[in-house]
């Protein structure tokens, strides 16, 4: 009898333990026509990496350095598996063929002037940690997963006595910018290794004369012993190695039936040796790393459990979801390298077993982060959100500022500001502080502050008006670098922000004088204010109100974006551009600019491009409207909150590749998924976390119950459980809320009742 209890007691504790399948409610090919280089790797791990994935156009080049391009789901020949896909960083490319060797992509029109394929699109699997599609012009399979830095390749080739296996590695791909340089090398029977020098067009924007690099080591499991290099479609068969652009590597060989080639390809961002060292950590077998990237990517996913009736609901969370673990990837290797900002080597701080003390991470601009990514970092993530945190202080540490993106620690400011000193207040001011904290506020406060001998990379090149002048004179001409001189009114905007983030910080380490200087410049917005209109406004050098201002024009004083949308871009005294416009005034104003936008999407309607929505009174697919229906919980009128967001949700959202993240807009490496997620639990914060005491405003999560895991690490509840009474998919609005059994009075809960394990009743209305 006592056996068996205790058999059953296992089995109970067994399934309680059990993490749901969440990898199915994942479809990596949502929004994935018109997407960006980083946004389609579906076998990569959470914050990986190697990111191996198909591109049908990564070699088109990348102009600007922001343009689409990499895999379109409406394209129909694939070009080859790259491993590199990161913001700015791009390249070695792995591409199975047979038949006639061909060393040239060719073009998507005509895929049979180049060793491209077309592909089975029924045949594509794309999932967390895996891809699997049929090559049809070679009657090949391709495969993919990765470890955090290795890509494992699996290709099963038809019987055939001419197979090839091509290395592209000396030539553009994505978002890398020109080959500058590159070299690949047989090392023997079994292994090649080179790397790839480019000129990112962001780097060379902002850090002038400086390229990135990229290694690797890729191991094969079957002997090749003919092989050679190519430059385009020239061809030197029986050479080991080749150096400069365009260089390539191939091995060819016989097959037999549905014989097995696989790929373990290691990547590293400082060098070979550090690629071999990654290698001999990280490498596995196909089969067990398919395994083990599937239940990493459950694990993750699991933090956040939901459950529902409508099953487009749960793909659309755990999707976006899924794309906000992906977007930033890991840079330094397993022994605590990393690329430098000045092109050096860099090592990190270790732990006693030898393992980095944090990880250091490619990243993006945060602009509009604190709307979505670190908000839901900091409540089921906040582990990544301090290495984020550490990542920028290590680049501080190094140049002495914080840079606004980085790819492989070189600047890329891309947005002219610069919010890393807010994301930094936000961490800290949430109890996020596994860091040096004295280090950290003296940085934010000098990215607040400091205008001389300012590098461009680190944003706010205008910031010496605004501290003395309070404003920015607003200049007709864009010059060479217009996020450094043409977004006057939207730069007061973001600078008012963060000082007001960064003053919260300077309360909490005791700071009066600094507390005082950035609260005062945290009002400089009301500089910018109209009130005879009620719209933001640029002003001219003698302090005088622009002319001719028409408050829909994008890009003039504002950075992709117009007045209507900016006007709003208040978050830190909500309640005060309220009482400006007056209260009756902005609901109708919110109300007109919801109803109208509606009819177009939320933003640019179904028009295929990254700015879209930049002429339109509301743009959800960029980052300056995110937090403009939040805003009716500040104007007495919440229930149009708990409407609009979750029509947004609704409408704004689809799940499938056109209609994904609204119609090909730009999806900043998670941030519009992690938007929906926010949303859809009904937790947001229109500051991101920046205030003394952060609270999280209330909206209409869509669905029944919602558990957020949290880390005992940092936190000191087991977890946040929402459960929603009389919840429909037709119901938005919201009667009322307890938080721990007691009736919230106002539309926010604190941060730290949140985190201590909070239980949230939702009520929704039956109308």
């Amino acid at each position: 009898m006592n056996c068996f209890v205790g058999l059953m007691l296992l089995l109970v504790v067994s399934s309680c333990s059990t993490k749901e399948d969440l990898v199915k409610y994942v479809d990596p090919n949502i929004g994935t026509a018109h997407s960006r280089w980083f946004f389609y790797t579906p076998a990569a791990l959470p914050f990986g990496m190697a990111k191996p994935a198909p591109t049908t156009n990564g070699h088109y080049g990348n102009n600007w350095g922001w343009e689409a391009v990499g895999y379109d789901d409406r394209h129909e020949s694939i070009e080859g598996f790259a491993n590199v896909h990161e913001f700015q960083l791009g390249g070695i490319v792995l591409m199975p063929t047979n038949g006639k060797l061909i060393t040239t992509p060719g073009k998507l029109e005509n895929p049979d002037l180049g060793y491209r394929s077309r592909f089975k699109k029924e045949s594509e699997i794309a999932q967390p940690g895996y891809y699997k599609v049929d090559l049809a012009d070679y009657d090949i399979t391709a495969e993919l997963t990765a470890t955090k830095r290795v890509a494992i390749h699996q290709y099963t080739y038809p019987a055939n006595k001419k197979a090839h296996l091509l290395f592209d590695i000396g030539n553009q791909q994505g978002e890398s910018g020109k080959v500058v340089d590159a070299e690949v090398k047989r090392i023997d029977e079994y292994t090649v290794e080179g790397w790839v020098e480019t000129a990112p067009e962001y780097v060379k924007k902002y850090q002038k004369g400086s390229t990135v690099n990229m290694y690797f080591v890729a191991k094969l499991n079957k002997e090749m012993t003919e092989f050679g290099v190519f430059r385009g479609d020239s061809i030197i068969a029986n050479q080991s190695e080749i150096s400069g652009k365009g260089a390539g590597f191939y091995f060819s060989f016989t097959t037999q039936e549905a014989e097995t080639i696989e790929v373990q390809l290691a990547l590293s961002y400082t060098s070979v040796e550090n690629a071999r060292e990654n290698l001999m950590a990280e490498g596995k077998a196909f089969a067990e790393a398919k395994e083990d990237a599937n239940h990493i990517w459950n694990t993750e996913l699991n933090k956040i459990l939901i459950k529902g009736e409508s099953e487009t609901d749960k793909v659309k969370f755990y999707t976006g979801l899924y794309h906000a673990l992906l977007g930033r990837g890991l840079a330094n290797d397993v022994n605590g390298t990393y690329p430098k900002n000045d092109g050096t080597i860099g090592q990190l701080p270790l732990n006693e077993d030898g393992t980095p003390q944090f990880n250091f991470y490619n990243t993006d601009a945060v602009w509009g982060a604190f709307w979505n990514l670190t908000q839901l970092w900091t409540l089921a993530w906040p582990e990544y959100y301090n290495d984020f945190v550490q990542t920028h202080l290590q680049v501080y540490k190094d140049t002495g500022w914080f840079s606004d993106g980085l790819a492989n620690s070189r600047y890329v400011s891309g947005v002219g500001t610069n919010y890393v000193g807010l994301i930094i207040a936000s961490a800290y001011n949430c109890g996020i502080r596994n860091y040096d904290t004295d280090l950290a506020f003296k940085a934010a406060l000098a990215n607040e502050l400091g205008w001389e001998n300012r590098p461009l990379g680190a944003g706010k090149m205008d910031v010496k008006s605004f501290l003395e002048n309070g404003f920015i004179p607003h200049q007709e001409e864009w010059g060479e670098i217009p996020e450094a001189s043409a977004f006057s009114a939207s730069h007061v905007l973001e600078y008012s922000f963060s000082a007001h983030a960064v003053a919260q910080f300077a309360k909490q380490m005791n700071k009066t004088k600094e507390y005082n200087q950035l609260m005062k410049l945290s009002g400089n917005w009301e500089n910018i204010f109209d009130s005879s209109i009620g719209f933001i406004r640029p002003k001219d050098e003698n302090g005088m109100f622009i002319s001719d201002f028409d408050p829909l024009e994008p890009w003039r004083g504002f950075q992709e974006g117009n007045s209507w949308q900016y006007t709003f871009y208040v978050p830190h005294e909500p309640q005060k551009l309220v009482e400006k416009i007056g209260n009756e005034r902005f609901n109708e104003r919110l109300d007109s600019i919801f109803i109208a936008s509606r009819k177009n999407g939320f933003g640019g309607g179904k028009e295929i491009n990254a700015f879209a929505g930049v002429k339109t009174i509301y743009n959800h697919g960029n980052q300056p409207s995110l937090h403009i229906p939040w805003l009716y919980n500040f104007s007495g009128e919440p229930e149009k909150t708990q409407f609009w967001t979750r029509t947004i949700c609704n409408e704004f959202y689809g799940s499938d590749p056109i209609h994904g993240y609204g119609y090909g807009q730009d999806e900043d490496q998670g941030q519009l998924g992690a938007w929906y997620v926010m949303a859809s639990i009904g937790l947001f914060d229109v500051a991101g976390l920046s205030g003394e005491n952060p609270s999280m405003q209330i909206g209409s999560p869509a669905f029944d119950e919602i558990t957020i895991q949290l880390n005992p690490d940092y936190y000191s509840g087991k977890s946040i459980h929402i459960k929603v009474e009389n919840n429909s998919p037709e119901r938005f609005l919201v009667e009322s809320v307890k938080l721990n059994g007691k009736v919230l009075e106002n539309n926010s809960v604190s941060f730290k009742d949140l985190i201590k394990g909070a239980r949230l009743e939702f009520k929704k209305k039956n109308d």
